[in-house]
Formats: structure tokens, sequence, C-alpha cells
């Protein structure tokens, strides 16, 4: 009877996404629409009005990623699916089916050893969590271009034991008409907006520390060249706490980034003092033990976003919490 019902509760779900409308837009024809399943939500979204965009085309080769540049309207989008028990090739396959129907040209499909597991998910442009989860050995990766060039895709998709993900990037060339709509939202327009992330929770901290063995704390506030930390309560920091509250064996480093602006050597130096700063709040506010806390700066070696731009210079002010060793 339990394997009749889930059965029944599978090819439910299925249905649902094999309903989904995924049409793309490009010169001369109609806006299309992406309307996710119930139970999914946008979890994190950056638009650009003009940028570019390194698209994967082609699977870790043992040196690189091979990928095309494309220039336009960027539209980065992370969604959350609600719910276990569904393979990332059941939520692949409707989107891809309904890209080919749009006449889409596949310019790259594979799955996370295929596509060279660690190597491809490290080289190429994936949201920070908590709104973008990737596991390493379940994931898969799909690119592809309208036959005029007027708009590429990548798409990649992973889960988690509770939850399905995929982001979306979507590349619109100048001149061509954007989407009427993104994702699960209204029209939006043509503007560069800010991340938006979930309010992070101790079970979102905890999802990727676990598997991931790293989190973004995304909440956290950084001027340039400063090492201060904002005023105020930071959901992140709270949930961190609860986590290693919960968890009174776990060690934690705190490693801070920074733009790349001025010299490295100025920047690790910042970068540290940031984590450092983090690191006094939870001794502080969150009475977490300063023997369990870790602090380290990387300075600008590990950049999220493009340090060409005001917004992608903010993503890459950070502080991750990285899972240490017991």
């Amino acid at each position: 009877m339990k394997t009749i019902t889930r059965a029944r509760a599978r090819t439910a779900f299925l249905g649902a996404l094999i309903a989904l409308t995924t049409v793309f837009a490009r010169p001369g024809v109609a806006a299309v629409v992406l309307d996710l399943p119930s139970g999914s939500r946008r979890v994190a979204e950056v638009i650009t009005a003009l940028d570019s965009y390194n698209l994967p085309i082609g699977p870790w080769n043992g040196e690189e990623v091979p990928t095309k540049p494309v220039e336009g309207q960027v539209s980065r989008q992370a969604f959350r699916i609600s719910g276990g028990g569904i393979t990332t090739l059941q939520i692949l396959s409707p989107l891809r089916q309904q890209i080919l129907d749009q006449g889409y040209e596949l310019l790259l499909e594979c799955a996370d050893n295929d596509c060279g597991g660690f190597d491809f998910r490290f080289g190429t442009e994936v949201l920070p969590g908590p709104g973008m989860y990737v596991d390493l050995t379940d994931f898969r990766a799909l690119s592809a271009a309208a036959p005029d060039g007027s708009e590429h895709l990548n798409l990649l998709v992973s889960r988690s034991a509770a939850n399905g993900f995929v982001q979306i990037v979507r590349v619109t060339a100048p001149g061509a008409t954007p989407p009427t709509r993104i994702g699960t939202d209204a029209d939006r327009p043509n503007a560069t907006i800010a991340p938006v992330m979930l309010p992070v929770d101790p079970a979102e901290i905890a999802e990727p520390l676990e598997s991931v063995g790293h989190v973004i704390l995304p909440d956290l506030t950084f001027e340039t060249g400063s090492a201060s930390l904002g005023e105020g309560s930071f959901a992140s920091l709270a949930a961190l706490a609860d986590y290693m509250q919960a968890h009174p064996d776990r060690r934690v480093a705190l490693v801070g980034h920074t733009d790349a602006i001025g010299s490295l050597d100025a920047n690790i130096a910042l970068s540290r003092k940031r984590a450092t700063s983090v690191k006094d709040r939870l001794v502080t506010a969150q009475g977490i033990s300063a023997g369990r806390l870790d602090a380290e700066g990387m300075g600008y070696l590990s950049p999220i976003a493009s340090n060409l731009t005001e917004e992608g210079r903010e993503a890459n002010r950070r502080v991750e919490a990285v899972l240490l060793p017991q």
C-alpha cells in the first residue's frame, strides 16, 4: 500500500512538472512564461541590464570548463522545490523538452561525473547558498541557444534530501525582447537589482554546512575598506549560533572575502579583520565559545561575482562559515 501511495504521489508531482509552461523570448515572438509547480519558490535573483556571461558549452576537459561568452540582459535565478523523492532527471526532463519544443539548440547536457563533478561545479557560475544548493554527486546541467542567437540559457539542477533546486541563467541579446515574466513573478523592468535571499534559519545553515561544508552568511554588511560589521541583529548569525549550540562538537572557520579594490595584501588583512569581527559578535552576542571559532581572510582571491560592477563588488564583500574537521 505504501509503495502504491508513493508511486501515485510521484506521478502527480511529475504531472505538475510536465505541465510547466516554459517559453522563451526572441524578436517577433510573444514573450513566454516559466511557471514552476506548486511547492516551489524563488530564493535568489540577480538581473543585470547589460552584462556578460560565460555560458558552459562542454564538460570539464581536464583544464577548464569550455564556455561561450554571451552578452545582454542577464537574469540569474534560483528556485527551491519543496519535497524529497524526485530525481534531478525528473526535474530537468520536462524543462529540456519544452526548450526543444521552442526550437532551441542544445549546446550542453551532462550529469554530475560526466560534467566533471567538483571541477565543473566550481568552474561555472553558481548563485551562493542558501539560495542555490548543488550536490556534487547529484546534479545536471544544460545549455541552449535560440536559433537566431537572441537568447542563451543555462540550467543547473540538483537536490538535497528535502528539496529540489533549479538555477536558470538567461541571457537576452541587446535589442531582443526580454521576457515579460521571469520565473513566477509578474513583469519586471529591465534594470539591475540586488540578490534576493530567503531569511536564513538553522535548517538552511545546517544543510549546506553538513553536505557542502561551507555557507555564505548572506545578510552581513561591510562597506569598501571597512572591517566593521553593521549594527543590528543578523539572522544568519543567529542561525549559525543555533546550529553550533545544537552540535556542540562542531568547529567553524569564519572566512572573510573582499572586493578587488586595493592590493592583495591589504585585502587579505581586511578580510581577516572582517572575519574576526564576525567571530567577536558570535562570542559576545550569541555566547559561542571562542575556541570553537577560527577567523581567516582570503582577500579578493575567491570572488562569487564580477568586480566590474558595484553589485558584484558588494556580493564579494562577504564572510563564509566553513565546517572544520572534528
